[in-house]
């Protein structure tokens, strides 16, 4: 007795081999048999003629992480065939913490999502997650910024060896509950404060726990981008760790064309040994916090810190004076996406310049000032790269998609804001603008990128590929209509063409309709890859 019987779907099973038309049937959360199930006896059969049938999406790069405890349908990660993300990227994660940086969290957690966060560690949070499961799957990645904070080193320089020796146990720690790698974020402090031997130390930590996988947001994606590359290979060659390359782009103009460089690089580090892959969102802008703005030496400290030093004028003045010199040619391309209180709101949406001349104030002094009010507390979108980098990007075989944003929906606490439409578009961007219109990848080498190339990357037991006897995790696609709604002026809007999405057998997806199951597991290193 079958559970569900696709028919007559064109089977595009994640190898990147060429599509074949067949049935496929589930049982359970298992996919039982890939061939002609006609007169069999099931539960239910869904036509899939003209229709596309893949294994579930996984976005390797994700930072939904708390989210998932004010919107556990996710529904903009579904909605998109999304069946699994991978979170704590870019140096943070939800645990371990200081008790400083503990309260912060939650007062930020309070503040975003209306939610309270019952856990005080990493594993107590994916303990948490597993007893309010999602409807998609959800593996994490243990931030160094985070377990840096934990240590409290918050401020610039090396670490003593007992912090050292204590992060790295609190890594381990983490790996030993189900962290499947760690994360830096280097352009973020306190992870920016890491060289490049604290780096390794702990990545080697990880691999001493059984996960072996360095993820990096560089220290440069622009003026230092090939360094910054480079550094991030020399930690894995140094710890003897994959490697994984974060959102990869080259940021400013004068960088357009560095990805030919840091692409040769990363091929010359494979053909010595290294596991490397990168991940890659199909968007021109990037998106991240405003005070990335901010002077290294300025940036120090808790959010709250930060802003009580700016609200001093001399210094507020200084420090205008010294992001203006940095960003006097760029405010027209820097595009606040929300803010924490209602005084500001009216800015979503609008460019620096364009907040500028409405308050009359200096560019510099506009964004400054809105730091110092949010109490940092601002997203903002930079239109920063360019076409002829995304499609070389793209091409390269090693890249998987990642969409670097959080689960949302078009109402309630996640709808806030102006956030970037990649939140609600990646994948579908991917076989819209990159598949049927610009051609940079084929349909079966885009599904590739998608499911078989992360699963295998992660290691994946019985995940990513369309195979007798995987867990049944599913999406079902029209290849003609499937494309991204979203826009900049107008995110909140779900992808056309995704029909059926099944995640563990359970349909999260019907005929295009979230149905509000939630039949996510907590993937964790050790159990599950």
């Amino acid at each position: 007795m079958l559970d569900v019987v696709f028919e007559q779907a064109l089977v595009l099973d994640g190898t990147g081999g060429p599509g074949f038309t067949t049935d496929i049937a589930l049982v359970g959360d298992r996919i039982a048999r890939i061939g002609d199930c006609a007169g069999r006896e099931t539960e239910e059969r869904i036509d899939c003629r003209g229709l596309a049938l893949t294994p579930g999406f996984i976005d390797m790069h994700g930072h939904s992480d708390e989210a998932l405890f004010a919107l556990p349908t996710a529904d903009s990660k579904i909605l998109q065939g999304v069946t699994l993300e991978i979170g704590g990227n870019c140096g943070t994660s939800p645990g371990p913490f200081s008790p400083a940086t503990l309260l912060e969290r939650r007062a930020e957690l309070r503040t975003h999502f209306d939610i309270d966060a019952p856990w005080d560690d990493f594993g107590g949070f994916l303990d948490a997650l597993e007893a309010a499961p999602p409807s998609m799957n959800f593996a994490c990645l243990v931030g160094l910024g985070s377990s840096r904070s934990a240590v409290d080193g918050v401020v610039p320089g090396p670490l003593t060896k007992e912090s050292l020796a204590q992060q790295c146990d609190l890594v381990r720690e983490a790996c030993e509950r189900g962290a499947i790698g760690v994360s830096s974020g280097l352009i973020y402090q306190p992870g920016s404060f890491a060289d490049i031997g604290e780096l390794a130390a702990l990545a080697t930590a990880a691999a001493h726990a059984g996960s072996p996988l360095y993820a990096s947001h560089i220290r440069s994606e622009g003026d230092r981008l090939v360094e910054a590359v480079d550094e991030a290979l020399n930690v894995g060659m140094r710890s003897d760790v994959a490697v994984q390359l974060s959102h990869h782009k080259a940021s400013g103009k004068r960088n357009w064309g560095k990805v030919h460089d840091t692409l040769a690089n990363i091929e010359k580090a494979r053909g010595f040994g290294l596991d490397v892959v990168l991940d890659q969102y199909p968007y021109k802008a990037s998106s991240t916090g405003l005070d990335v703005i901010l002077p290294a030496d300025v940036n120090v400290g808790t959010h709250r810190e930060i802003a009580d030093r700016l609200s001093d004028p001399f210094y507020f003045s200084l420090t205008a004076r010294r992001v203006d010199a940095e960003y006097r040619e760029r405010w027209h391309e820097v595009l606040i996406a929300s803010v924490a209180s209602d005084a500001n709101r009216r800015f979503e949406g609008m460019t620096i310049s364009a907040i500028a001349a409405e308050t009359g104030l200096p560019p510099a002094e506009t964004a400054v000032g809105l730091l110092r009010d949010e109490a940092l507390d601002v997203a903002a979108i930079y239109f920063t790269m360019c076409e002829d980098d995304l499609r070389t990007v793209l091409g390269y075989p090693q890249t998987c998609i990642g969409s670097d944003a959080s689960v949302r929906a078009v109402d309630g606490v996640t709808a806030r804001g102006k956030p970037h439409p990649r939140a609600f578009g990646t994948f579908p961007r991917i076989f819209k603008h990159y598949v049927r219109e610009a051609k940079v990848l084929s349909i079966e080498e885009a599904v590739r990128r998608a499911c078989g190339l992360p699963a295998g990357r992660l290691g994946l037991r019985e995940r990513g590929l369309i195979v007798e006897g995987f867990f049944a995790d599913i999406v079902v696609f029209d290849p003609a209509t499937i494309a991204d709604t979203a826009t900049y002026e107008d995110p909140h809007r779900y992808p056309d063409g995704i029909r059926q999405v099944f995640v563990n057998g359970v349909a999260v997806v019907r005929d295009g309709r979230v149905t509000g199951l939630r039949p996510g597991k907590v993937l964790r290193r050790g159990r599950d890859l």
